[in-house]
């Protein structure tokens, strides 16, 4: 993935995973996996955990402590 240097990363991450989610690619219950963020979109932790606290806030994705986060039933 290209970045704009313009707009933050993490919100350009987000907005990837938000069109898998809505496309299908990430059905309901499917690992977001931080690690694998890092590593595909090869950006820091702390910039990971800024994608996934956005998501959590919209409702898109549900995090068990111990477990990882998810995405969200709806």
């Amino acid at each position: 993935m290209k970045f704009d240097p313009t707009r933050p990363k993490w919100a350009q991450i987000a907005e990837e995973i938000r069109k898998r989610i809505a496309t299908g690619e990430y059905p309901p219950d499917h690992l977001i996996s931080e690690v694998r963020m890092e590593q595909e979109f090869d950006v820091a932790r702390g910039t990971v955990r800024k994608v996934t606290a956005a998501l959590r806030e919209e409702g898109l994705i549900i995090t068990t402590p111990g477990m990882g986060s998810f995405v969200a039933r709806r």
